[in-house]
């Protein structure tokens, strides 16, 4: 069994979520007060008791997201993971990947909040409300919606901005342009389009002022080599250089999410199982979609984690 460990991305976020580590142990407990702390705000009590429209803002779900992630790290590390003995990579989707620098020791638990709260902030204000969208085209091959937003960009932005996985793909732009990209997608064959419920057009060139709010920050934060490498989302391939890092953590605000081909690439050099540390589920079924016969397992309550460690040990 050869593991890799994997980070949640937005969308995942729940009401409650992380609580019942917090409550049942001290080491899940002391991470949500140092983000509390990081922040200046009880994020823990939006994250635990809502409401949930404060708790989908940009600027809360992503810290928060990466709370939980790290929550559960250091809970396993409490019953005995070594990350280094037990786990070959780690990759993160989107924000996930500030997750996964966190768990593999490059970003300290306050640096990462802060610079998930900067991210955030900086990604939700670089375009003006109504004026950008994402869609889903669901059922069509990466390269064909490549060429749809092409073709629906006509003279404005949009983008393939998320490779999911086989057939899941999302584009980000400009309102009209994505609106465009729908009506092009359905003519073509994709099994579904549709708008997706998103406050900011992600990951494409209108995000370029938070590309430029992040390289700011990224330029002051403390950045260690990982324990083990992390598989950029922009690059699909591992990284463990600290100045690499900062440098693809500000690619990724503008850049491709290329889930589909992380995935795959860590399939192709040995892993096997794929274990989403943090909140729901969204990973795990990804991965089994991407990559025939790889195993996704969730890893978010007390339960999760003592079936993982009893796996890894034995």
């Amino acid at each position: 069994m050869t593991i890799a460990f994997t980070f949640p991305g937005q969308g995942s976020q729940s009401v409650g979520m992380g609580k019942i580590l917090a409550d049942t142990y001290p080491e899940a407990k002391a991470v949500f007060d140092a983000v509390d702390d990081a922040l200046g705000q009880k994020l823990s009590d939006i994250m635990w008791n809502g409401p949930e429209a404060d708790l989908t803002l940009t600027a809360n779900a992503q810290p928060a997201l990466m709370a939980v992630s790290i929550a559960t790290m250091r809970v396993l590390e409490m019953k005995g993971l070594d990350l280094q003995s037990s786990v070959a990579y780690v990759a993160g989707h989107s924000l996930g990947e500030y997750s996964g620098l966190a768990a593999a020791g490059s970003l300290d638990v306050a640096t990462a909040a802060r610079l998930l709260r900067v991210r955030g902030d900086a990604m939700q204000s670089a375009v003006p409300v109504g004026q950008g969208a994402m869609a889903a085209l669901l059922g069509l091959d990466f390269d064909v919606v490549v060429e749809i937003a092409e073709e629906a960009a006509q003279g404005e932005v949009c983008q393939a901005a998320n490779d999911n996985a086989p057939g899941q793909v999302v584009v980000s732009g400009h309102l009209a342009a994505v609106e465009r990209a729908v009506e092009i997608a359905k003519a073509k064959g994709a099994r579904r389009a549709i708008m997706l419920p998103v406050s900011a057009p992600f990951h494409c060139s209108l995000m370029a002022p938070a590309a430029d709010a992040m390289a700011e920050a990224l330029a002051n934060a403390e950045i260690q080599s990982p324990l083990v490498p992390l598989v950029a989302n922009v690059l699909a391939s591992p990284i463990t250089d600290p100045a690499e890092i900062r440098g693809r953590l500000v690619d990724q605000v503008t850049g491709t999410v290329r889930w589909r081909e992380s995935i795959t690439w860590l399939a192709e050099n040995g892993v096997d199982t794929f274990v989403e540390v943090g909140t729901g589920k969204v990973l795990s079924g990804m991965v089994r979609r991407i990559h025939k016969g790889a195993v996704g397992i969730p890893v978010n309550t007390p339960e999760d984690i003592d079936v993982l460690m009893e796996k890894i040990s034995g």
